[in-house]
């Protein structure tokens, strides 16, 4: 097996059942019920998602993109604020450094009121943003580093690619909500708030 994928040998032999689990959980049949689930918090595992949307196991990248993928359908985010691949007979804890997605594609569909942005994850997933799935942003950093996440499913975010980022800011205006102009986006029929325009503004300078 080549270096850097997962070794189902013995010090993965967890890891291995789990896969086994989760895949008898989402074969051909869509994405699980994992919020219904109320299985025992089986502990920690060593597994972390990283800012860049890379999966790791053991300190190694998860190269195989089905694999990713499978794990991705049993996430879930408890009112906690932690992560955890569930099954119906367990729940183990992994870590995210930032959001469990990452959204790396962007297509605008009609205009004004009636826009919507659908995004595509690097997991496969396709959302358009709207009343289930909003937008927010959060300034971050010493550098005023605009970061947008979507909702994508149960509290599950995706942070929106830079390269996605600067598409979705070219098609923001500037909207008066609550008698304060704000530089936003569009789409389902939801105006989402990026930052004052005042800010914009003195960003822009």
């Amino acid at each position: 097996m080549a270096t850097g994928e997962i070794r189902e040998s013995t010090d993965a032999a967890g890891l291995a059942a789990l896969i086994s689990r989760a895949g008898a959980e989402t074969g051909g049949r869509g994405l699980p019920p994992v919020e219904r689930w109320n299985p025992p918090f089986c502990g920690d595992i060593d597994m972390e998602i990283r800012a860049d949307g890379t999966w790791f196991y053991m300190g190694t990248p998860i190269g195989r993109a089905p694999l990713v993928r499978l794990f991705s359908t049993v996430l879930r985010r408890d009112e906690d604020g932690k992560t955890y691949l569930v099954t119906p007979v367990e729940k183990v804890g992994i870590r995210v450094v930032d959001a469990p997605f990452l959204a790396v594609e962007m297509n605008v569909s009609g205009e004004g009121a009636a826009q919507v942005l659908t995004f595509r994850t690097n997991v496969g997933d396709v959302v358009g943003a709207g009343p289930e799935h909003p937008l927010r942003f959060v300034i971050a950093g010493g550098n005023s580093e605009l970061k947008p996440y979507l909702l994508v499913r149960g509290r599950l975010e995706a942070l929106v690619s830079r390269a996605v980022m600067y598409d979705l800011v070219a098609l923001g205006e500037t909207v008066d909500i609550d008698g304060v102009p704000m530089f936003a986006v569009r789409s389902g029929g939801m105006v989402f708030p990026v930052m004052p325009a005042a800010e914009l503004d003195a960003l822009s300078r």
